[in-house]
């Protein structure tokens, strides 16, 4: 069977709700987009958690929520914040680090947990422990073994730097052994540690790097039967441009209650919304929103304004191609 290869654009009603539920974490990646001076060191407490995940449910629209953190399996209550957001009629996602605290696997079951997700940079502990931290790849590939042998749905996301973009089609073989289901390959966010530390793993990969490298790899494992999704990043000659944030609904919650609609946004109060006495309020003023719909021969507005190393230019000073909405997905299966 031949793979479909299709760029995902934007449906009306879309809805994704990203919950950072805490922001500690037990490891110290370098690319982390936390920034802890901008999205507060709160752990939210078991109650705040089920109150903020309703301000969000919509019966009427398919909603997907996922579990974040820092790491979200540090926080004890993870498993009911679960079947609360199950509750309600979520599509439930946790992103985890790998390590799976406080017994994970145990308190919860696939009827409540749509998908588990892992983090992993590198197809062997030699590329990704010295960007993840040491012994975090012999943890994340055994508990990923756990969870399908409970009959998790599991994912697994690799974020691309210099550092680990040739590795990248080693990760195929890994995959299909570890019986893992959904790849995510994504680009490398330049917020939080990335843009104070200076190296290999915080530097993105040119345009040219990216197109001759992620799509291969995305065909090779999607011919492995494994349903691969990656950013557009790079729009193509004639693609229509277009801002999730002004034709879908993506909601990036932090537990100081700032709730942003672009990532890119996220090292700046900026933040569309806020949640305050567990409503949320609308924020006045220049915020996000504002930005969005301008329309600039770059594509993104907000790349162009807080990643424009990221674009080329002509010697006529014009863009020598256009940047998608970071939201704009890619997928192969």
């Amino acid at each position: 069977m031949k793979n479909i290869a299709r760029t995902v654009g934007f449906q009306k009603g879309e809805r994704n709700v990203f919950f950072h539920i805490l922001t500690a974490c037990n490891l110290s990646c370098r690319h982390c987009y936390i920034n802890k001076a901008q999205h507060g060191t709160a752990t939210l407490a078991e109650e705040t958690i089920h109150k903020w995940i309703a301000l969000f449910a919509d019966p009427d629209k398919k909603t997907n929520l996922i579990f974040l953190g820092g790491e979200p399996t540090l926080h004890p209550d993870l498993p009911s914040a679960i079947r609360k957001a199950k509750e309600l009629g979520f599509f439930v996602t946790v992103d985890s680090n790998g390590y799976l605290f406080n017994d994970l696997l145990e308190k919860t079951t696939p009827e409540f947990l749509d998908y588990l997700s892992f983090s992993l940079d590198g197809p062997d502990a030699d590329t990704n422990d010295p960007i993840r931290g040491a012994g975090v790849f012999e943890v994340c590939t055994a508990n990923i073994a756990r969870a399908v042998e409970k009959g998790f749905r599991v994912s697994v996301i690799y974020t691309v730097s210099r550092k680990n973009l040739d590795a990248l089609v080693r990760m195929v073989p890994l995959l299909e052994s570890l019986k893992v289901e959904k790849f995510f390959i994504q680009v490398l966010g330049l917020r939080g540690n990335s843009v104070l530390t200076e190296s290999e793993e915080t530097t993105r990969v040119s345009r040219d790097q990216w197109l001759e490298t992620v799509p291969e790899v995305a065909r090779l494992a999607a011919g492995k039967g494994i349903h691969v999704t990656y950013p557009k990043v790079f729009l193509d000659r004639g693609e229509q441009f277009e801002c999730a944030g002004n034709v879908a609904e993506n909601f990036f919650i932090f537990p100081n209650g700032r709730v942003y609609q672009c990532p890119l946004c996220e090292d700046h109060p900026v933040n569309a919304y806020r949640i305050e006495n567990d409503r949320l309020i609308k924020n006045e003023g220049l915020m996000e929103e504002s930005f969005f719909r301008l329309n600039i021969a770059e594509g993104c507005v907000m790349n162009k304004l807080l990643q424009a190393d990221n674009i080329e230019y002509d010697d006529q000073g014009q863009p020598r191609y256009r940047i998608s909405c970071c939201l704009l997905k890619q997928e192969i299966f």
